[in-house]
């Protein structure tokens, strides 16, 4: 009784993961979004005994994934990191000087 509330609760966390991640406007808050719905994806694949598609979800689709977004924010200019944020701040003082 207690794996299938356990089991419930996880189907329902996913349904409003993907909800939210197709109403967020932050593509950084949508990717961490999509990193809990694969974590949570690997739990139900352990409570259903299937641990070789856990591991390959908890690898792949929170680990591998994640970073490719993640790089590839940073390769369009979606995702700064500080230097890059203090030379823009720099560039616009400069332009405000000059």
């Amino acid at each position: 009784m207690s794996v299938q509330i356990t089991s419930l609760a996880l189907l329902l966390f996913l349904i409003v993961c993907a909800v939210c991640a197709s109403l967020c406007k932050n593509t950084f808050h949508t990717i961490l979004i999509y990193m809990t719905f694969g974590t949570v994806m690997s739990v139900i694949w352990l409570l259903l005994q299937a641990a070789d598609l856990a591991i390959t979800e908890a690898a792949v689709g929170v680990g591998v994934d994640a970073i490719l977004y993640f790089l590839t924010l940073r390769k369009i200019g979606a995702l700064k990191g500080k230097e890059e944020k203090a030379n823009e701040a720099d560039m616009a003082e400069d332009k405000k000087v000059g």
